[in-house]
């Protein structure tokens, strides 16, 4: 399997250099040359446990990886969850919950940098070389993308996150983790400032080169590649419970990496009759899909943090696909949108009208409300993301297509929405109880380039000489 850049400047590569690269040096992401058809492997997929169903899957894209190393990469990675499906599907009222907090952050984003932390050690010890890891986060990929490389010798991470929008559960997941190869950045602004850091940083090619950067946000292939697996697994449980021949997913939607792979998952050949692309107030995708003008705004603090968001940096994809793989309109869209902030894709105001791609918003009145009535018609709760999602399906029921929504995080992530919710405590977790009064180490930093690549200098300087700095 071979991999381009939606831009088409850039070299093929396999996977392997694919995830070492991160994004592509041309300024795109890279994607598969080619989707291969599962149409006909679907009835053998679907009787098989989740570590196997995702080697069946990822050993499709990851062809030059040996077999027994890709087997061990993903047992190890789902070793880490509680749960002996990893991704287990709960029924609860009309829809089907799939649960995908049973990691070790309580966070969907474990399914992958679980798997990616491993795989980058992998690489990087057969050929005794070093990567350091610039991410931005705006809640959930931090802690999990921190967890996943803690303590590995040939990794460093340096995590930008938006000083005072994460929630304090969030903030602690990451700044407690003391590891001497860990750097957490609180940078003076939103999780767009960071992201455009970041971005900014991978731009400059002879910076790039110079401190070994690597991507662990969903930028990286193997972020979307690992999150497509559990879009199969899911699909084949609900089916099996319900006889149904297609399913429907929800997914609470910020940065479009997770409803990108459900989408790749689609044109694999997965039996998906809609996937519905929930968002909060910072509403930029549900706006473009029902108008065809993509343009960003200010962001909105809401209860759902990690959705707090206007340029999702996975869209590109999605528009690669909308291009029919026309890679020089890419690069005339993504250089209209840098220079004006907006970009046109249907005239006269038109929905982009996908054929299985559908959008909603929830703002924080209906997140609460869903939070509420679920806790009081169930007994199940929802963190505020996966609320977005619920109430979004809720809106668009087809009592002939069961609806799958993406439990995204833990409700005890968020205790302060649930009690705001449900006027309750009720929310909890012994992981996270075990965080306040721990100590912690964070740097704040304006949010500039110039900050960011300063500290991460200085950093590195001092992992080489670490007598003459302490």
């Amino acid at each position: 399997m071979e991999y381009l850049s939606t831009r088409g400047g850039d070299a093929r590569r396999r996977f392997r250099d694919t995830v070492l690269t991160g994004q592509a040096r041309d300024g795109g992401l890279l994607l598969p040359a080619e989707i291969p058809d599962a149409r006909d492997r679907l009835p053998a997929w679907s009787r098989l446990a989740y570590p196997d169903l995702a080697f069946e899957i990822m050993r499709l894209f990851a062809d030059d990886l040996p077999p027994g190393v890709l087997r061990a990469l993903i047992a190890g990675g789902c070793a880490a969850f509680r749960h002996p499906e990893v991704t287990p599907v709960v029924t609860v009222g009309r829809l089907h919950m799939l649960e995908l907090f049973h990691g070790p952050t309580l966070a969907f984003k474990d399914v992958a940098l679980q798997f990616l932390g491993a795989l980058f050690e992998q690489l990087l010890s057969e050929t005794r070389a070093e990567l350091n890891i610039l991410a931005a986060t705006s809640g959930d990929t931090g802690s999990a993308a921190i967890q996943g490389v803690r303590g590995r010798p040939h990794l460093r991470i340096f995590v930008l996150h938006p000083h005072g929008r994460v929630s304090p559960i969030q903030a602690l997941q990451m700044t407690s983790v003391l590891d001497d190869n860990v750097h957490n950045l609180a940078v003076e602004g939103t999780f767009d400032d960071c992201q455009s850091i970041v971005k900014t940083l991978f731009a400059d090619l002879a910076f790039r080169d110079r401190h070994c950067l690597g991507a662990v946000n969903s930028i990286n292939w193997a972020r979307v590649l690992a999150q497509m697996v559990y879009y199969f697994y899911a699909a084949f449980r609900v089916i099996e419970r319900t006889g149904a021949a297609r399913v429907s997913f929800s997914v609470p939607t910020g940065n479009f990496g997770d409803i990108f792979a459900g989408y790749l998952a689609w044109r694999m050949g997965l039996p998906v009759a809609r996937l519905l692309l929930a968002t909060n107030e910072n509403d930029i995708l549900a706006r473009c899909f029902e108008s065809g003008l993509y343009r960003a705004g200010p962001v909105a603090p809401t209860l759902s943090p990690s959705m707090d968001i206007q340029v999702a940096s996975n869209f590109e994809r999605y528009l690669y696909y909308r291009a029919g793989g026309d890679s020089a309109q890419v690069r005339a869209w993504m250089e209209q949108f840098r220079r004006t902030g907006e970009l046109r894709l249907t005239a006269g105001g038109a929905s982009l009208d996908d054929p299985v791609l559908r959008a909603g918003r929830g703002d924080t009145e209906a997140t609460l409300a869903t939070i509420r009535s679920y806790w009081e018609r169930h007994r199940y709760l929802l963190d505020p993301h996966t609320a977005v999602g619920v109430y979004v399906a809720e809106r668009n029921l087809d009592s002939a297509v069961p609806t799958i929504c993406l439990a995204t995080a833990h409700p005890a992530k968020f205790g302060d929405a649930i009690r705001r919710a449900t006027g309750a405590d009720l929310a909890r977790h012994p992981i996270l109880d075990a965080l306040p009064g721990l100590p912690t180490r964070v740097t704040r930093l304006p949010a500039t380039r110039d900050a960011v690549a300063g500290y991460l200098e200085a950093a590195l300087v001092a992992s080489f000489f670490p007598k003459a700095v302490r």
